[in-house]
């Protein structure tokens, strides 16, 4: 059967890399004899914000809700404040379909290059497993005094059992998973957040009692950061709360070639609803237009919604081929030091899948 899949090729770039990802993905669905994909595409955005003042239509979550899984492109524009972007589309559908996973794949790929002396694509292969719906981007807060010299903000984290729990038993299950390691590290703050962070320190200590299998770490966030790379060879997953995850993981982007490398899902584990997936590059409007994106976190995206949408299939040839293309060399976009277009990237990694496949 046809997976239903709603695009959302968003702004800038988003609708250039969301080309590649869709000719990957349908093309790759042919190779290995699976029914085509039934796409149906949403000009939802900052450009529809400018148009309407909103980032998608009253309904579009009842709209989006049919759909086996949401594919994005980017998100943003000058123009449109980043906290109206952000909080009206992306973290709208993260929340109000409970993706309360997001997974961040922190790969070095032969041929991409790394900023660190000495690694190789050995010493950097981890995961970060990011709380997604709750923590520091909860939307809880107040103005106090506005206007006064008193004038305050307080933002509100808000940890809750049930959510951290499901999150840290999923980062926990992965690490058995991966079968590599076996270790999970916890990212924490608790000797300033006295609540917040002690709460998830203390929820973790109780739940490693039940995986006696698995070795666990637990770093102050800062320290994480420096450790990442000092040894990015000692990671194997890492949960973080929500905030500390999106730092951290454009951290492991660097570490593992750039922007360009870093995909993502926002998982809803329990099927309720679809899960969304996208590239976090943002929309680079400076570039957007010029065919000069590179594709391939768009590309690897794609991957791991086919991870989601066809589990009794292993899909990582797809990085296999993003892969054959960094290591040949010929076709490159900009950021990679190459002079080709992100739609000749886009059919270059469908050649290598003709040759990987075949194989």
């Amino acid at each position: 059967m046809n997976k239903k899949i709603a695009v959302i090729p968003g702004d800038g770039i988003g609708t250039e890399v969301m080309e590649e990802g869709v000719k990957v993905l349908q093309h790759y669905l042919s190779l290995q004899g699976l029914p085509l994909a039934q796409l149906t595409h949403y000009p939802w955005g900052c450009e529809y914000y400018h148009h309407t003042g909103r980032m998608m239509p009253e309904d579009g979550m009842l709209e989006l809700e049919k759909y086996d899984a949401i594919l994005l492109g980017a998100v943003g524009y000058p123009g449109v404040p980043d906290h109206i972007s952000l909080r009206e589309l992306l973290l709208k559908i993260r929340q109000g379909f409970d993706q309360s996973i997001n997974l961040r794949p922190i790969k070095l790929l032969n041929g991409a290059p790394c900023p660190l002396k000495n690694k190789t694509p050995k010493d950097i292969d981890f995961v970060v497993v990011r709380e997604n719906v709750e923590g520091e981007y909860s939307g809880h807060g107040e103005f106090k005094d506005v206007g006064t010299d008193d004038e305050a903000a307080h933002q509100t984290g808000v940890f809750t059992k049930k959510n951290t729990d499901r999150v840290m038993k999923y980062a926990f299950e992965l690490s058995q998973k991966r079968n590599r390691a076996k270790k999970l590290t916890s990212a924490t703050k608790s000797n300033a957040l006295n609540y917040s962070m002690v709460f998830w320190d203390n929820r973790f200590n109780a739940l490693s009692e039940n995986y006696p299998d698995i070795k666990t770490e637990v770093n102050h966030v800062d320290a994480i950061s420096m450790y990442f790379v000092q040894r990015p060879e000692s990671f194997d997953v890492v949960v973080a709360s929500n905030l500390f995850g999106d730092i951290i993981t454009d951290l492991g982007a660097a570490l593992q070639g750039g922007l360009g490398f870093a995909a993502s899902a926002n998982l809803n584990i329990e099927g309720t609803y679809p899960s969304m997936f996208e590239p976090v590059h943002g929309s680079a409007p400076e570039i957007a237009g010029k065919q000069i994106a590179n594709p391939m976190a768009m590309i690897w995206t794609v991957k791991m919604m086919l991870d989601q949408l066809y589990p009794e299939m292993t899909h990582d040839i797809i990085v296999d081929a993003i892969e054959a293309v960094l290591v040949d060399g010929k076709c490159l976009t900009r950021d990679l030091g190459g002079k080709s277009t992100t739609s000749d990237v886009g059919s270059a990694i469908c050649n290598a899948l003709n040759t990987l496949i075949k194989k």
